[in-house]
């Protein structure tokens, strides 16, 4: 079945005429403020003068960060000092207009610049207001400082992969943030949960979410085998199989495939074979199993493997690079990418990865200068009157 692009005539956004106070920095908030801006609410990212860290990270291009734009596309920019009279005065009005705000400073840090739920729930009941934060709100590690690669560690995950390296006792390194990507996804749905209830009882409320328990959740297996004993098998069940070339992923998920597998690499007996004929004696002897997987891919290439593969329906793949990834005509396809532009030029982003029949899910095409709404949201609100905060600009060394 094909997903139309969209129903005949639709060209709304599912989120349209929702409005986003975005005051989060980094990655986890900014990610699911993005996912909102995405589909159509008007997102407010709200920063001091000098812009937030993240407009300074590579790549750079006339002082213009793409890391920065990726996960702030489509979102107006407005400066305000929240430590003043004035920018506190300016949040308490938008707060009034405002249907969600997304948050991940340190727990406590809101409520000392009087911006805590509480306070702003008295100015708008509607309110959904998303904290996004290490360890959550309260508790004795709530106000601990935390980023992905702290609560990688904190979490197990790290640990839990090295499990997955045959003969190494050192954490890997890791400069992708899982945790700050499940987290905002998290808090994206957690968002979409609240509107619905909204609907129904005419309330916000206040969402706390954890990076620690978000990352919790990508260690299905792990999660259960640390409280009941699970021997592990001799060689991990998902890992690299060599090629003449390189290596492939294959993956034996269920009886089919692994029967499928046995027929293409010549050992059709091995489906009888005690060693291998049901899974508990299969992961026993996996190491023998796959060293028999081995002897045959190692005589051909990683494509010719896979056209082998493909063929007999067995689950594969090659170790792409992520711009091998990007160039896939599946992602043509889908149009699952975009290009934006901010004051550096044009760039690439990945849309939102799912579709939608009845709404458009593409992000908008600009990245916002930094301050670049300052003077029109003020002047909505009724302070244009008073002295603005300065703009600043994109540049990172402005």
């Amino acid at each position: 079945m094909q997903l139309p692009d969209k129903h005949e005539g639709t060209t709304t956004k599912a989120f349209a005429g929702l409005r986003v106070l975005d005051f989060s920095t980094t990655i986890a908030g900014p990610h699911c403020a993005r996912m909102l801006a995405d589909m159509g609410a008007e997102v407010i990212k709200i920063e001091t003068d000098g812009g937030e860290t993240m407009r300074t990270r590579p790549p750079l291009r006339k002082g213009c960060s793409t890391a920065f734009g990726q996960l702030n596309v489509g979102k107006k920019s407005l400066v305000l000092d929240l430590k003043s009279d004035d920018g506190r005065d300016a949040v308490y009005r938008l707060a009034a207009t405002a249907d969600i705000l997304v948050e991940n400073f340190r727990p406590g840090v809101m409520h000392r610049l009087r911006l805590d739920y509480d306070r702003l729930r008295a100015v708008n009941e509607r309110l959904i207001y998303c904290s996004i934060s290490g360890y959550g709100q309260t508790g004795p590690s709530a106000e601990l400082p935390a980023y992905a690669p702290v609560i990688h560690a904190a979490s197990g995950y790290d640990m839990a992969h090295l499990a997955y390296q045959p003969g190494r006792n050192r954490p890997d390194y890791c400069g992708i943030y899982h945790a700050d990507v499940v987290t905002g996804t998290y808090g994206f749905g957690a968002i979409a949960s609240a509107l619905y209830q909204r609907s129904v009882t005419g309330l916000g409320q206040h969402i706390d979410v954890s990076m620690l328990e978000s990352m919790l959740t990508l260690t299905l297996t792990e999660l259960q085998s640390s409280q009941f004993a699970v021997a592990p098998p001799p060689r991990p069940m998902f890992g690299p199989t060599e090629t003449a070339s390189g290596y492939v992923m294959i993956t034996v998920a269920s009886e089919k495939t692994f029967q499928a597998l046995m027929g293409v690499i010549g050992r059709p007996e091995w489906v009888s074979d005690p060693r291998f004929a049901t899974y508990a004696p299969r992961r026993e002897n996996w190491a023998a199993l796959m060293d028999g997987v081995e002897v045959w891919s190692r005589q051909l290439s990683t494509d010719a493997c896979l056209l082998a593969l493909g063929a007999a329906g067995v689950p594969a793949s090659a170790y792409r690079t992520v711009s091998d990834a990007l160039a896939d005509p599946q992602l043509a396809h889908r149009q699952a990418l975009s290009e934006v532009r901010d004051e550096g030029g044009s760039f690439r982003v990945l849309n939102l990865p799912f579709r939608m029949s009845g709404a458009d899910t593409t992000p908008a095409r600009t990245v916002s200068v930094l301050g670049a709404h300052t003077d029109a949201l003020r002047d909505e609100i009724g302070l244009a009157d008073k002295a603005p905060i300065p703009s600043g600009k994109t540049a990172a060394t402005s």
